[in-house]
């Protein structure tokens, strides 16, 4: 029980490492991903810084270009406002100098023109560049936010872990603690052991000893009482009487009887069918009562009418073996001479069945001929010639296998012992096979009288053969079915079976020897019988020796206390007569004669009367001695019975205890060696235990450590986004007001 308990912790020490073991990996890739996240994020915040800078110094450049072009436009207002006066003072001036003033204000005009554009573009440019911008501070928020929360659930997972990894160290720690103390137990349980063995030991040398001697002389005994070993040669040992099996006996009978009844069952309805195809012979094609049918359905009506000849032999034929399996006998192949009787029964089914073969085909290619068959008879008509050509074939197949199993009880080497097996499971092979033909005659023959009915010319009489031949039809692939499944159901009960025979041998050699043996055991039987009639006998002779003993005390009483009474009269008539004297002895002498008289016949021997009271306390004495010494020879006699068993009843105990004590030096070798693998296993395990604690120490600060790394990157991006943002839309508030 306790190396079953230290193992059990093992394993689920083991488990529990393992599930360490794998949520340290999960843990370990976690970091990896987060750390190759932070890289790439640090990476597309480097780019992004790089764009915004492009931008801002794009915005700086553009902003610087919008005021001096801003401060162009005001001085070419100026320069206009002030020409504008002048051009009107001076409208009378010369085409040259006004040609030359809207020359150039055309350029300007062009020029104010392209600035409009490139305003207008880098107006949209600025706003691309901001819609952009606000498109990855969002995405940036967003990933910042789920960073958040998946360094939340780390952080969660991890002070999960911490606190198993806690608690499973108490528990290790706690087990550690309980197995030092059974480990206390074992090592005194196995001083105890170690003294009951050294006290076995002992026991068992003296038990050797005497044992070897008691040995040697048995041997010595058998070397010189018994004649011969007839356990040595398969030829004399299959003379042997086995043991009777009366349990095996009532289910072979058993099992005989359900086979007597499926038979009797389908003996009934092969009559049927042959009596019933005669009668539709009959009557079909051609009616005899009207026309003359043709010779060939005579010479097959006559042979079907002979079919009672061959089939009722089956049912004897399975009486008669169930009949010889008694309670008394031995049943296996080799002793069931009555199967051969059946086998010779069911081969001369076999030749009916040959024998009307022929004729029973010709007879339905001639129903084929007649002008009443359609084309779906004929073609009925014909699937039966073939089921009845397998119904054959199967019942030869099934007879070759019986007569199989009725060799060994005929010929001593007909069939081997190693075939017994296959040839019965192929018995049952032919049986399934003989319900499959049947069932296929009964869904054609079930057709074929559908279509016979629906003919014009159906007469009732064929209409009712048709139900009969149908019905019997049915009976017989009943019966086949139920013999099919009860030979399949007890098939490996007959296997199991055939190897019940005579003891340490192989089998019956032969069936002569099976014979020989069945009338030893008829001998033996008959022996038994009368040595218990002896027995009873004895019984009764040694409880009428205790009558007689009874008896034979009692008259000694008696004749002990008739003894005492004349003593006493004796003594009362001396202060008497004389006269009274003498007629006192004379009546006392005639009732000792009396009782001496009846003492001889109660003890049935020879002995003389003598006329003194001593002799008679002398013979009494005696016999109250002899009784005495046989009383205590008795019960001597039963002490020394008593002690006996007690002797035997000692060694086997005796006996018993040493192979208890060889186990438990077995189990103590076990166990020590399991409480070796179980020390390093759990030293192992601390160390482990140990460096796993540290890794994962170690891996939490610098999950920390990375994780406050994160923060303050985040941060700062954060701080920087917000610069942006405050830049950009000082930029764009600028640019509106431009």
């Amino acid at each position: 029980m306790a190396s079953a308990e230290l193992q059990g912790k093992y394993q689920k020490l083991a488990q529990e490492y393992s599930k360490l073991r794998a949520q340290n990996q999960v843990l370990k890739k976690g970091v990896v991903d987060e750390q190759a996240n932070s890289a790439a994020l640090k990476e597309q915040l480097k780019m992004k810084d790089q764009s915004l800078r492009k931008l801002q110094q794009e915005m700086d450049s553009l902003t610087f270009r919008n005021l001096q072009l801003a401060k162009r436009v005001e001085l070419l207002q100026d320069e206009l406002a002030l020409s504008e006066p002048r051009g009107k003072k001076n409208k009378k001036s010369g085409d040259s100098s006004s040609q030359l003033s809207q020359e150039q204000k055309s350029v300007f005009d062009e020029d104010l023109q392209k600035k409009i554009e490139e305003n207008e573009r880098l107006h949209i440019q600025f706003f691309e560049a901001d819609e952009q911008h606000k498109h990855v501070e969002a995405e940036l928020r967003s990933r910042l936010a789920t960073l958040e929360t998946d360094a939340a659930q780390h952080q969660a997972v991890v002070d999960g872990l911490t606190r198993k990894y806690m608690e499973t160290i108490e528990k290790l720690q706690n087990d550690k603690a309980k197995l030092e103390v059974k480990s206390q137990a074992l090592e005194k349980e196995a001083k105890e052991c170690r003294l009951r063995t050294e006290e076995c030991q002992l026991q068992l040398k003296n038990l050797h000893e005497d044992l070897s001697g008691r040995l040697e002389e048995s041997l010595s005994i058998i070397n010189e009482k018994v004649p011969f070993n007839d356990t040595k040669y398969s030829q004399y040992n299959a003379l042997n009487v086995p043991l009777h099996n009366r349990r095996h006996q009532l289910k072979m009978r058993d099992i005989a009887g359900q086979a007597l009844a499926f038979v009797q069952d389908l003996v009934m309805a092969l009559l049927n069918f042959h009596t019933y195809t005669e009668q539709r012979i009959q009557i079909f094609p051609v009616d005899s009562a009207i026309d003359t049918i043709s010779p060939l359905n005579q010479k097959f009506s006559q042979y079907l009418h002979e079919n009672a000849s061959y089939v009722r032999p089956l049912e004897e034929g399975m009486l008669h073996l169930f009949e010889s399996i008694t309670e008394d006998t031995v049943t296996v192949l080799e002793t069931t001479v009555k199967l051969k009787t059946f086998s010779e029964h069911l081969t001369s089914y076999i030749c009916f069945l040959r024998k009307i073969l022929p004729y029973q085909l010709k007879s339905l290619e001639e129903e084929c001929e007649s002008s009443l068959c359609t084309s779906a008879l004929r073609a009925r008509n014909l699937e039966l010639s073939q089921d009845m050509k397998k119904m054959t074939a199967v019942f030869e197949k099934l007879q070759t296998y019986v007569s199989l199993l009725a060799l060994p009880s005929t010929e001593p080497d007909g069939l081997l012992r190693t075939n017994y097996s296959t040839v019965l499971t192929n018995v049952g092979a032919a049986l399934h096979g003989f319900h499959d033909v049947m069932k296929d005659i009964s869904k054609h023959y079930s057709q074929k009288a559908t279509i016979e009915h629906e003919l014009p010319t159906a007469t009732q009489k064929l209409i009712t053969t048709n139900d009969c031949i149908l019905s019997s039809v049915v009976a017989l692939t009943s019966g086949a079915g139920k013999i099919a499944s009860f030979f399949s159901n007890n098939v490996d009960y007959f296997v199991a079976s055939l190897s019940y025979g005579p003891k340490a041998a192989s089998g019956f050699i032969s069936p002569l020897s099976a014979e020989c043996m069945l009338q030893f055991k008829k001998k033996a039987a008959a022996y038994m019988k009368t040595l218990r009639k002896v027995q009873q006998s004895l019984e009764k002779i040694s409880k009428l020796e205790q009558e007689k003993e009874h008896w034979m005390l009692e008259a000694q009483l008696a004749k002990i206390k008739l003894e005492k009474e004349n003593q006493r009269i004796t003594d009362k008539l001396k202060s008497t007569s004389s006269g009274q004297v003498v007629g006192l002895a004379q009546e006392n002498a005639s009732v000792v004669n009396a009782a001496g008289q009846e003492e001889a016949s109660a003890k049935a021997v020879q002995e003389p009367v003598h006329g003194t009271n001593l002799v008679l306390d002398v013979e009494s004495r005696e016999d109250l001695i002899k009784n005495h010494y046989m009383a205590r020879i008795v019960e001597l006699t039963s002490q020394l019975q008593l002690a006996d068993s007690k002797s035997v009843h000692f060694y086997a105990e005796c006996r018993a205890l040493s192979k208890r004590l060889a186990l438990a030096e077995k189990s103590k070798e076990t166990l020590a060696e399991e409480m070796k693998v179980a020390s390093q296993n759990i030293s192992r395990l601390q160390d482990e235990l140990t460096t796993t604690k540290r890794s994962y120490e170690d891996q939490l600060s610098m999950m920390s450590d990375h994780l406050c790394s994160m923060n303050e990157t985040l941060s700062k991006q954060r701080e920087e986004i917000d610069t942006l943002k405050m830049s950009s839309k000082g930029n764009s508030k600028k640019n509106k007001s431009r």
